[in-house]
This record gives C-alpha cells, structure tokens and sequence, in this order.
C-alpha cells in the first residue's frame, strides 16, 4: 500500500503494508504494559520495558517531552494493536546528527516480521524528515534476533564495548551496529518501504 497522506489514518506519522507507527501517548498504558508483561519470556535477559503504569508513564513522559528522543509505537494496520516500539534515543544535531535506536517486538507479534517493516519506516523517517546522517544500535551479543533484526536492515557492525550499559543491575557487554545515511540500505530503507 503506498505511503500516501490522503490515506494515511491521522494517528500514524507513517505506514508500511502491515504497520503504522504512531507517538507514544498516556493512555496506551493499559495496553503497553499488559503487552510487556505477557512478552517477559521474550525480552529477559535482554529488555526490560515498563509493565506498571507508574513505569509506563515515566518512560513515555521521557519519549513524549524530551527533544533528544523521539518514540514510535508500532501499529498493526489490521486492528490496531501495539505490535512493538521504536526509539530514537540521544539524538544528537550538529556535525553528528546521529540517534540510537532502542526497540522491542511483544510476543504475539514476534516473528512475524513486523518489526523489520516498522524499522525501515524509521530509518527512512530519521534519515528523511528528522534529517540525521548515522543510526547506531548498540546490542548484547547473545540476542540473535535483535542482532538479526538490524543486519537485514543493512546496519553493519562497527565494535565491542565491554560493560556499555547498564541492564538489570549489571554492566553489560554491547555490540554496536550502525547506518549512515549515504549508504544504499539507507536509500532503500529495508521492508517497510
């Protein structure tokens, strides 16, 4: 389906053949956290996205105010149900113009490819409208599918950082994939085009 404005439903800033991508909002607590709890098995020991609305709503505050963040919901076009998020976290402007990605499919969307198409709706919006030249997506080793994920978007690995970050209590090992803007992945914007 074309990415068209006249079709495109007011709440999505962008849509692919099966997702949309819309803002965070206060009110998709109910739904965001009942998703994040069913997705425990999912995401542990590599996530940990906010299953209370106390969490929720400090974490979309953060997405929702913040001006270096800017965080998308991931939609299924048929029903509207969150199927994930994508975050650009710690944008940067000036000669960097750089943003890192934070993400997470929920369980019943797993698999299905959703994600891959959500991803390259965000590529392109961060590479066009938001006008960033490089994406970085920082991953433990272990997470095959999130490592997956972003190699089929065309992201390449550029290092190791041990104890990078902080996740459930411990410093952990990353490895840092990325795309720049000029190189053709970027141009073709992976499955969501």
């Amino acid at each position: 389906m074309p990415d068209d404005e006249s079709i495109r439903p007011a709440a999505y800033l962008a849509v692919g053949p099966r997702v949309g991508l819309r803002p965070f909002r206060y009110e998709d607590a109910d739904e965001f956290t009942a998703r994040a709890r069913e997705s425990r098995d999912l995401h542990r020991p590599w996530l940990f996205p906010p299953d209370d609305a106390d969490a929720y709503a400090a974490y979309a505050r953060r997405l929702i105010e913040a001006p270096d963040r800017l965080g998308h919901l991931v939609c299924e076009r048929d029903g509207g149900a969150i199927a994930g998020f994508v975050n650009v976290n710690n944008i940067v402007r000036g000669a960097f113009r750089n943003g890192a990605l934070g993400y997470g499919a929920f369980a019943h969307a797993a698999g299905r490819g959703l994600m891959g198409e959500a991803l390259g709706l965000v590529v392109r919006h961060a590479f066009g409208p938001l006008g960033l030249h490089r994406l970085e997506a920082n991953i433990q080793p272990g997470n095959a599918a999130s490592i997956a994920l972003v190699r089929r978007a065309g992201f390449r690995r550029e290092g190791y950082s041990p104890a990078m970050l902080l996740v459930d209590g411990e410093w952990r090992d990353h490895e840092r994939w990325a795309l720049t803007a000029d190189e053709p992945a970027a141009r073709g914007a992976g499955p969501g085009r």
